[in-house]
């Protein structure tokens, strides 16, 4: 594992990197050694936020967690990540089918900040590869990422969808109507 280690609004001390190079030796068993592993240490008024990114063969392993105080921000981080990892181990193997978490192409978000003001103002732009993949598929995606949403490619109809998490614990799907 290739550990890659920013800061916003803090400097990366030896203290915190060592931390969290130790932390996450233990996941070692699960990644390539070439798996990228990105993590994000920003300070925003008192909150000490931490965000692990971790991109596999088309998927995204992600986690944040913030207090105040950022070695509580790293424990709490790395206890989502293990969870999620536990929870989608299953299904992340018969996907990749090459072992656990063996990954020989990298996937991740980009983030930018957007510097025009509309109407309504983009305060962040998120650009990502769309890979063809299953409404199943998605929706796992979607659960490691946490989001409420994942917009995809569909495989089946080779159009892009959106499926969603409903208020009532069902997923929702929507397609394009080109009326």
């Amino acid at each position: 594992m290739r550990i890659i280690i920013s800061g916003k609004n803090i400097p990366i001390t030896d203290a915190l990197r060592a931390i969290v190079d130790k932390k996450l030796g233990k996941f070692d068993r699960y990644f390539d050694e070439d798996t990228e592993v990105r993590v994000v240490m920003s300070v925003e008024k008192n909150r000490h936020i931490v965000e692990i990114t971790i991109p596999l063969n088309g998927s995204i392993l992600r986690a944040e967690d913030y207090s105040d105080d950022m070695y509580t921000s790293i424990e709490r981080v790395l206890q989502k990540l293990e969870r999620q990892i536990h929870k989608h181990k299953t299904k992340l193997e018969k996907r990749i089918k090459e072992g656990a978490f063996k990954s020989d192409e990298l996937l991740f978000d980009i983030e930018t900040e957007s510097e025009e003001s509309e109407q309504h103002d983009v305060v962040r732009t998120k650009r990502f590869a769309l890979k063809p993949m299953s409404i199943e598929e998605a929706i796992t995606q979607m659960e490691l990422l946490g989001h409420d949403f994942f917009v995809f490619n569909n495989a089946e109809t080779e159009e892009i969808n959106v499926v969603y998490r409903r208020r009532d614990g069902g997923y929702g799907l929507i397609e394009p109507d080109y009326a």
